[in-house]
């Protein structure tokens, strides 16, 4: 059906806050003419629902799988941290951006006649329309605060990120033993959040992978609990893929058979690396 009639789609994301857990991005997309249908499932904010209404409205919305379609991005606390840590930042309005951007791009290349696009501002909403405006020139672009509460596709959209959001920290898998669960809402200002965090952080590695290490409330409690550590600024020498030309010249250093150790992941997925200082 989304194939053949003009549709429209709505974008907008949970847990852009709390210190805890992933973000999510969702999209529903549906055609124009069953602009009511979403209205009858009872489509609103996604906050201003409860936990069982958003479950059933979204149960409702997989029914209609033959009228409505959604889809998800899950960006990990590690992705968004890892982001804002790096030498070239990228920021959360940054990522938000590119994670709407690919969803919206993955159900056009599908076929979905996408006419009309919805989404819940991030940012300074002018910028945001006219980015969207030069990647879909095709499409019509409302971009506007407040839009999961004025655009029943946007509340489709909230509704299926908040909900897979929930289930996602719910049953949230520890890499890391002895971890209790009783963290609260997850959002910097819970106490209950606050208390969890200052009981698991470990003096050398930190958190678990469920935090978001960069956020405020994660940072003072590791400058207050953890160990202080000093990294070495490396310079930068002109052009990283330019060569010395006495490199040309220099023996072939010798092949050793020996193998090599696999480093563990814990220090591939934070960039670090060993010392000869401490």
């Amino acid at each position: 059906m989304c194939r053949d009639e003009p549709c429209q789609l709505g974008i907008d994301e949970a847990g852009r806050g709390p210190v805890l857990g992933p973000m999510v991005y969702g999209i529903a997309y549906a055609p124009l003419s069953e602009k009511q249908l979403l209205v009858d499932l009872g489509c609103a904010d996604s906050k201003s629902l409860t936990e069982e209404q958003r479950d059933a409205i979204f149960d409702n919305i997989c029914k209609q799988h033959k009228t409505i379609g959604w889809a998800v991005d899950v960006i990990s606390p590690n992705i968004i941290a890892n982001n804002m840590y790096r030498r070239v930042k990228t920021s959360l309005n940054e990522v938000s951006m590119n994670s709407a951007i690919e969803l919206a791009k993955l159900v056009i290349e599908a076929g979905a006649n996408i006419t009309e696009i919805y989404v819940d501002t991030v940012g300074v909403p002018q910028k945001y329309q006219a980015r969207l405006e030069q990647i879909f020139p095709d499409i019509k672009i409302t971009v506007a605060k407040k839009a999961d509460s004025t655009y029943p596709i946007v509340s489709a959209a909230s509704i299926c990120a908040k909900v897979l959001r929930d289930h996602a920290l719910k049953a949230w898998q520890f890499r890391e033993e002895l971890i209790t669960t009783e963290y609260g809402s997850g959002y910097p200002n819970d106490p209950d959040t606050k208390k969890w965090l200052s009981e698991n952080v470990d003096p050398v590695f930190g958190f678990p992978h469920i935090v978001r290490f960069s956020w405020s409330t994660a940072e003072k409690i590791l400058e207050s609990k953890a160990l202080p550590v000093e990294w070495e600024e490396v310079e930068d020498t002109g052009n990283p893929g330019e060569q010395k030309i006495s490199k040309f010249f220099a023996k072939s250093p010798v092949k050793s058979c020996k193998p090599q150790s696999k480093r563990h992941q814990f220090f591939t997925e934070r960039c670090l690396s060993s010392t000869s200082k401490l």
